[in-house]
């Protein structure tokens, strides 16, 4: 994941939390227990004992709001009597528009309607207070005490020592919220944030659900922590979560899960462990008149989104944000406004990897060539570009060359456990066609596709858009395009899955094995053989007798090593539904005589010594002929 490098340098605090209070109401009681407090959490409070009160705010207090991290106001009966108060007010609302600080209220003996009307008690006071001054200042300071009553806070507590307890603890989950440096020199994130915060519209009061989609590995997640990091601070709560695939191994039915998953909501938001409900609807109830900041990182259903993510559920000007690779769940709930995450540019994505190798925005000139065949290899992905690049880190040109071979041909761990999990969200079915396109079908034609696999029992024209959907491939122009890392990653699934279950033969080993001992079944489809890893084959006469529903049929020479002996015997015959047949440099003057070819697409037999294709006459069907 790519951004640009903020220029600021990390703001160090003079204080976490700076406190307006009016002395005579709580100094000696609530005030010195939350000090004590705040100094067992290691939280640190600014104190103004010795500070030479007058009408007018001093400038130490003015640079101690400035300074501390987080102010509370604690808003009691006569606070609204002291101008000295009121001002400090001001000040701490002026630093909470202009540079984004923490407000939090305490409602202290008074009721937070009182304060936004200034009515009752409260109201009285203040009227007394703007009585002494012009009317503009009054004014001031009742929007700004209308402001601060409507920021939800502490308020009607029956145990004061817990609800101290609580303010304390609320206090270090903000400090642990502080904007952070995590997110600087990465490339391209202000432009995903700026995006973002249009479609995010925060001027709107009501309730929005935004989604981003794209493939795995692209940056869905980094662009969500970067806008929990930015933006959480204009919330009274935040709720950050993620290990959705996790939470669907519980084995228990829909209502149960959506049970457990509000569960863990509301024990997230609410910071409060083990919360339990007993049904659907206790997450409106707690949250219907809460602002409030959801990001639902990596969700893989449609239940998910129904058990957390209801417009109806949250207060005016929440925010839910939905990452998933699955384009579809978004459509289905009803989510319209999707940011899709796209690629980076090239300049872009040599940035991201060269920061990773060389912590800096541009290789050397000795490591140019080998960093732009990388690049090649990641094709742009920012996930395969940072891993890639931090395991070459520090190593020398020599170990780069030698390595150059294994990166084109397997994955990392990191890039293998994140690609694969949406492989393994497929169908069955899907999950046979995304193998056979990373094999036999990349960078072919929709049309091709579908009249290639045309007798098999998938689903091909709905699997195609499924695995579009899910990011697996792209469908440009018709033409279907799978990234290279997912080819990758196709073939290492092929490899590990159990001998007698796969439909696609890849390794050349196993496959000289079948074709030498005649052990292939029905359940293969496709043989995809590169020669150049053996020396020498005798293929048995009866090698493709046992594999009946062989459509795919490829051999080539990767290498174009030239010193490879394939026996090929005459009477061998080839299965009646092939549909792909594929044989570089094929070693015999004509094709087997046993040969049916009715059911073929595509034949090519380049740089064979074919002299002629067959004996007699062949009923055929061609799609493609080379």
């Amino acid at each position: 994941m790519a951004i640009s490098c903020f220029s600021s340098s990390p703001r160090t605090w003079s204080y976490n939390v700076f406190t307006s209070f009016h002395g005579p109401d709580v100094r000696k009681t609530f005030l010195s227990h939350l000090r004590n407090q705040f100094d067992h959490n290691g939280i640190t409070m600014f104190d103004d004992n010795g500070i030479e009160r007058s009408q007018n705010i001093p400038s130490a207090l003015t640079q101690a709001i400035r300074e501390s991290r987080i102010s509370i106001v604690v808003l009691s009966k006569k606070y609204a009597s002291s101008r000295w108060c009121l001002d400090e007010l001001l000040e701490i609302l002026k630093c909470k528009e202009e540079v984004g600080r923490i407000v939090m209220t305490v409602f202290y003996g008074v009721d937070p309607s009182d304060v936004r009307k200034q009515t009752g008690d409260f109201g009285i006071a203040f009227e007394k207070t703007c009585a002494r001054k012009t009317k503009e200042h009054g004014k001031k300071w009742s929007e700004a005490l209308t402001y601060v009553g409507n920021i939800a806070g502490e308020h009607n507590w029956d145990n004061e020592a817990k609800m101290i307890a609580k303010i304390a603890r609320d206090v270090s989950d903000k400090l642990h919220f502080t904007p952070s440096r995590d997110f600087d020199g990465m490339v391209g994130l202000d432009g995903h944030l700026t995006k973002m915060e249009s479609l995010l519209n925060f001027s709107y009061v009501g309730v929005r659900i935004v989604g981003i989609s794209g493939p795995a590995g692209i940056g869905k997640s980094t662009i969500a922590r970067a806008l929990h990091n930015r933006f959480s601070n204009r919330f009274q709560l935040t709720c950050f979560m993620d290990n959705f695939k996790e939470n669907c191994k519980i084995g228990v039915d829909d209502i149960g899960l959506k049970l457990h998953l509000q569960e863990q909501l509301l024990s997230k938001v609410l910071n409060l462990n083990g919360i339990k409900i007993c049904h659907l609807s206790v997450i409106q109830e707690r949250l219907h008149d809460k602002r409030i900041l959801i990001i639902l990182d990596d969700v893989g259903s449609l239940v998910q989104l129904e058990a957390l993510a209801n417009i109806d559920w949250f207060g005016p000007g929440s925010r839910v944000i939905v990452t998933t690779e699955n384009k579809e769940i978004l459509q289905q709930h009803g989510i319209n406004d999707i940011y899709q995450v796209g690629f980076p540019s090239k300049s872009e994505a040599l940035c991201i990897f060269c920061l990773s190798t060389f912590t800096q925005t541009s290789p050397s000139d000795e490591f140019m060539q080998l960093t732009n065949e990388v690049v090649k290899i990641c094709g742009n992905l920012p996930l395969g570009l940072h891993v890639l690049g931090s395991s070459l880190r520090g190593k020398s040109k020599a170990d780069w060359v030698d390595e150059l071979p294994r990166l084109k041909n397997c994955l990392d761990g990191r890039i293998e456990s994140v690609l694969k999990l949406g492989y393994e969200s497929l169908h069955e079915k899907d999950q046979v066609l995304f193998l056979l396109i990373a094999v036999f079908l990349n960078y072919a034609h929709v049309d091709h596709v579908i009249t290639m696999l045309a007798k098999t029992d998938l689903d091909v024209s709905l699997g195609l858009k499924i695995l579009a959907k899910r990011y697996l491939i792209q469908r440009k122009s018709n033409i279907v395009v799978m990234h290279h890392l997912l080819q990758v990653m196709a073939r290492q699934v092929i490899s590990k899955q159990e001998r007698s279950k796969r439909h696609i033969l890849v390794n050349a080993n196993d496959i000289s094995y079948v074709l030498e001992m005649a052990k292939g079944n029905g359940s293969i489809l496709g043989v995809s053989f590169d020669v150049s890893k053996i020396s020498e084959l005798r293929i048995r006469a009866t090698a493709f007798e046992k594999m009946c529903n062989l459509a795919f049929l490829k051999v080539y020479n990767g290498m174009h090593n030239e010193k490879i002996q394939l026996h090929i015997p005459k009477e061998m015959k080839l299965p009646r539904c092939l549909r792909l047949l594929h044989w570089e440099a094929y070693p015999r003057k004509s094709l087997p005589h046993k040969l049916c070819l009715e059911n073929l697409v595509e034949l090519n037999m380049a740089y064979s010594e074919l002299e002629k294709l067959w004996e007699g006459t062949q009923s055929m069907f061609i799609g493609g002929f080379e």
